[in-house]
């Protein structure tokens, strides 16, 4: 044998052990396909919600040090109006909870912290809006990876039930690949969604912590003496 065959049967051994994603995804048959092409798509909706969010939570985090100071020297000095202006000049939460509380000062001191936790559900609403969806991807990304190894193995078991009792590899290569490929994929895009839910109801929790400490330095503020 030459070099040049030998290089060649190294080569085409070399080719059959290399086994890329898109053969994969290719050789799992239509129904593979299909389950894979839902999984991106959920994978796509669920990185989009993420990253949405995740600046979303991070800009309404962001509150100015002296924000608090200012109000209480506007609220000790009676400039109700200038706090007003601040809080609507200050776009987060804790600002509006805030502006909420001061146009209901000179009322008893339950109906303002009344409107004050209104306030906060709707901040808390607007925090969480779509974040649902990235725990249901989570949840439903395997399941939908294991009805594709369902239907693999079916499409298995069928090609068996066809062969006339001589087994070809080859011909259950489709079923098998769909099996394999699709558990992964779920998996895979659970594993994410997952992971990108947690970080973002830790975000989203931190920031509610901080209206809450906020607005109980502003109840505090309110019960001091004059």
């Amino acid at each position: 044998m030459s070099f040049q065959e030998t290089k060649e049967l190294v080569e085409q051994v070399t080719e059959e052990k290399t086994l890329s994603i898109y053969n994969l995804i290719v050789d799992g048959g239509p129904g593979g396909q299909i389950i894979i092409a839902l999984l991106f798509v959920l994978l796509a909706v669920a990185l989009y919600i993420y990253f949405e969010r995740f600046f979303a939570i991070k800009a309404a985090s962001e509150v100015d040090k002296d924000f608090m100071n200012q109000i209480r020297d506007h609220i000790s000095n009676g400039k109700i109006e200038s706090a007003q202006a601040l809080c609507k000049n200050t776009n987060s939460p804790t600002a509006r909870l805030i502006g909420k509380g001061i146009s209901r000062i000179g009322k008893p001191l339950e109906d303002i912290n009344k409107a004050i936790e209104n306030a906060g559900r709707l901040e808390v609403y607007q925090l969480e809006k779509n974040v649902s969806v990235v725990a249901t991807i989570a949840g439903a990304a395997p399941m939908i990876g294991f009805l594709g190894t369902v239907i693999g193995m079916i499409v298995a078991i069928h090609e068996i039930a066809n062969s006339g009792g001589q087994i070809d590899i080859k011909m259950l290569s489709d079923g098998l690949y769909t099996a394999m490929t699709t558990t992964v994929a779920g998996l895979i895009v659970g594993i994410v969604a997952y992971i990108a839910y947690n970080h973002l109801v830790v975000r989203t929790d931190k920031v509610v912590y901080q209206m809450e400490a906020k607005s109980v330095e502003f109840l505090d503020l309110l019960n001091e003496p004059v």
